[in-house]
């Protein structure tokens, strides 16, 4: 593979954003897309079908929720019928009890609908056949010999396990065995069993390569794609933020070792509310069970910190949020495109994870200094 094509999707809660990686060209020639997120395009199609009292039928794989479930309810609060097949109806809790009590009526995959004429909507992360559809359009070849996909992932948390401290004791794990940002990434074949999110995405992907399929957390490849900024790159010790439409993650760096985290979710935030742990977080008095309590998913105790961070550095659509702060952010932006830093995260974790990659990925995006 001399000169590798990759394909590199950062799928959001607001966005899906493209990146077409050419060995041997210039980053900034690259082709790219920003396009409205799966969430987001499935969320549209429910409350079209509210607007019409049309009944659902949700089908396909386990996709990320947040606008697809407020639309869901919103759809069922109107009286309005809604029937899932059990892998679709997982988006909304991996409790198929609980989601039965929202009152979705979880079925058989090939059931007959629930009701005459019921609109069938398919659930999925991945839009692989429409980004190659938009790319080929204006002349850019299908032909990629890697895939490279970024998702959120709770994963399936035990009944009774909430999803939010299921997640962040996975995390916790990662950096407790000392694994570094990469390691948030996996080849398809390697995914764990838990993360059932990733999964769906590399089943569906009908990749024809499955050692050529990568699937990773968004928040770790964005901040991932951060270093790639020149300033944030050169501090000895960082506090890196990715403030998502959805989700906040903060990860404090020596170098490139995850030194402590927090996550929250972006919309319980005030801009007071995140200085105050970002503040606790450099100085190594973040509380996990405040931030559990407060509706977040935790943080690291790790005790006093060795001293401040050289550098605030924040990325991700919300990084507005810090307008104005008291803590003087720095808004990260790698080579010169703040929307693609996790695409830009994805391409530095399949170097790493590649070996044969490293070279033609480091020669257009720079050496990396893990």
């Amino acid at each position: 593979m001399p000169q590798p094509r990759i394909l590199a999707i950062d799928v959001g809660t607001g966005t899906q954003d493209v990146l077409v990686f050419e060995a041997g060209t210039l980053i900034e020639n690259s082709v790219q897309l920003i396009m409205p997120s799966p969430t987001s395009i499935a969320a549209d199609r429910v409350r079209r079908a509210t607007e019409e009292r049309v009944p659902l039928l949700l089908t396909g794989v386990t996709m990320g929720g947040g606008p697809v479930a407020w639309a869901v309810e919103a759809h069922l609060r109107s009286g309005l019928q809604v029937a899932a097949t059990a892998d679709a109806a997982r988006t909304f809790d991996d409790d198929l009890t609980r989601v039965e009590a929202m009152g979705v009526r979880v079925i058989e995959d090939g059931a007959p609908p629930p009701a005459d004429g019921a609109r069938r909507i398919e659930l999925r992360d991945l839009y692989l056949p429409e980004v190659i559809q938009a790319l080929s359009a204006f002349g850019v070849p299908p032909d990629f010999d890697l895939l490279a996909v970024a998702v959120f992932d709770h994963g399936a948390a035990p009944p009774g396990y909430s999803d939010r401290r299921f997640r962040f004791d996975y995390l916790k794990e990662q950096v407790d065995r000392g694994a570094g940002l990469e390691a948030f990434g996996f080849l398809a074949e390697a995914i764990p069993e838990r993360m059932t999110r990733m999964r769906a995405v590399a089943a569906g992907a009908e990749w024809r390569d499955r050692g050529r399929l990568f699937v990773m957390d968004t928040g770790p490849a964005a901040v991932l794609g951060a270093l790639d900024d020149p300033r944030v790159e050169a501090a000895d010790r960082s506090l890196l933020v990715n403030l998502g439409n959805f989700h906040t993650l903060a990860f404090l760096m020596e170098g490139r070792r995850i030194a402590g985290l927090f996550e929250h979710h972006t919309g319980e935030l005030t801009r007071t509310e995140l200085e105050r742990y970002l503040t606790q977080l450099a100085e190594g008095t973040i509380r996990n069970a405040e931030v559990f309590e407060d509706m977040g998913h935790g943080a690291l105790e790790l005790g006093p910190s060795a001293g401040p961070p050289d550098l605030l550095a924040v990325t991700g659509p919300r990084r507005g949020l810090l307008a104005g702060s008291t803590l003087h952010p720095y808004l990260a932006v790698p080579h010169g495109d703040m929307m693609l830093a996790g695409c830009f995260g994805l391409l530095r974790a399949l170097a790493h994870q590649l070996p044969e990659l490293r070279t033609p990925i480091e020669t257009v995006l720079g050496e990396s200094a893990s």
